[in-house]
């Protein structure tokens, strides 16, 4: 057994892009390793011709996720925007992996990134040594997609300083990638691509200029439309990466994902599920991702110290830690949602009482 903890999305589900390539004869983009089509059915899931089944990677609305493949088939490249928590990076993982074969091609976006991390830096003992040349160069990872014809992965760009941001208007607009120190350039092979991701929720944003807007189709990913919807998304997350992990707990009840799903959704929109109660919403942005963060929480403490079995104790401090971001604000919005709503729900009591305690 591996003891990766986690592994690249083409390791993880090598057998269904295999299963893909064998079926998929339609026809294919220059360097893509599957059709538009197979690439779609992957992220979306079905059942092959000869039965084989594909797991869902993305549960949501199947023409933004075409909209997404169409436009890495043309020479645009794709920006997935959106709140956090609403599975950019994991679609865009998934992209690289069923396109290219290869996931790892990734620069992470940080407030502090220099040019240099975005295009190529220099070997400095061997820049001393011999002088500027081909040898001395590090190519970052955008440059190493260019060079093999693959799909290049951005993530945070709006966590990117506008000046280094402005780098890629080059690269995506000309497909080449100039080296002025040696007098040459990177031209990008056929297959090549970009895939970045931004939400505009996080203090320190930098917008994109206008320039750089223009060379990306941007998809905006929503939030599950419905609860069932949700629902099905946490509960197919955390029953993964409980098998990753190898948590030594039950697989979550239903009703416990459903509670958890359901807190979520209400303080997010301000209202109860009856529309009865108007919320206050904290800071938090409570996305999927958080729910799925909390139940895995959880697990990890009902089989480490419980019985193995996912009680409301298990919930109540996972819940505390992604609602209550600002201790002042926050607190109080989420002691008022207690008080009004989850003590009056007769079989949310134990839920009531393990919150309660830890407050």
């Amino acid at each position: 057994m591996s003891l990766v903890l986690r592994q690249h999305a083409e390791t993880q589900f090598a057998q269904e892009l295999e299963e893909l390539q064998k079926s998929d004869a339609r026809q294919r983009p220059a360097n893509w390793a599957l059709s538009p089509w197979a690439v779609t059915t992957y992220l979306l899931g079905g059942q092959l011709d000869n039965g084989f089944e594909i797991t869902p990677k993305y549960i949501g609305h199947r023409r933004l996720m075409e909209i997404a493949v169409a436009t890495l088939a043309t020479d645009r490249a794709l920006l997935l925007y959106g709140v956090p928590g609403t599975a950019k990076s994991w679609v865009s993982e998934h992209l690289a992996a069923a396109i290219s074969g290869d996931s790892t091609m990734l620069i992470q976006g940080t407030a502090g990134m220099s040019e240099e991390q975005l295009r190529y830096g220099w070997n400095y003992a061997m820049l001393l040594a011999k002088g500027p040349s081909h040898d001395a160069l590090t190519p970052s990872p955008l440059m190493r997609a260019m060079e093999l014809g693959k799909i290049a992965r951005v993530e945070e760009l709006t966590r990117i300083p506008s000046d280094v941001q402005d780098t890629l208007i080059t690269i995506l607009s000309e497909k080449t990638l100039p080296i002025p120190e040696l007098n040459s350039e990177v031209q990008a092979v056929r297959g090549f691509n970009v895939i970045a991701t931004a939400n505009n929720r996080d203090k320190g944003v930098n917008e994109l200029s206008s320039a750089l807007k223009r060379r990306f189709n941007t998809v905006i990913l929503p939030l599950p439309a419905t609860e069932d919807e949700e629902v099905a998304i946490v509960q197919k997350r955390v029953g993964e990466l409980g098998r990753a992990l190898e948590l030594p707990a039950e697989p979550p009840a239903l009703k416990e994902i459903r509670r958890v799903v359901q807190i979520f959704r209400e303080l997010r929109s301000g209202l109860t599920d009856d529309g009865k109660t108007k919320l206050k919403s904290p800071t938090s942005t409570l996305s999927t991702a958080e729910a799925i963060s909390v139940m895995n929480s959880g697990l990890a403490l009902a089989g480490h110290f419980g019985d193995g079995a996912l009680k409301a104790a298990d919930l109540a401090s996972g819940l505390l830690g992604a609602v209550v971001k600002d201790p002042v604000q926050d607190a109080i919005v989420w002691r008022e949602y207690l008080e009004t709503v989850v003590k009056e729900r007769t079989d949310w009591r134990d839920l009531y009482r393990a919150c309660r305690e830890l407050d």
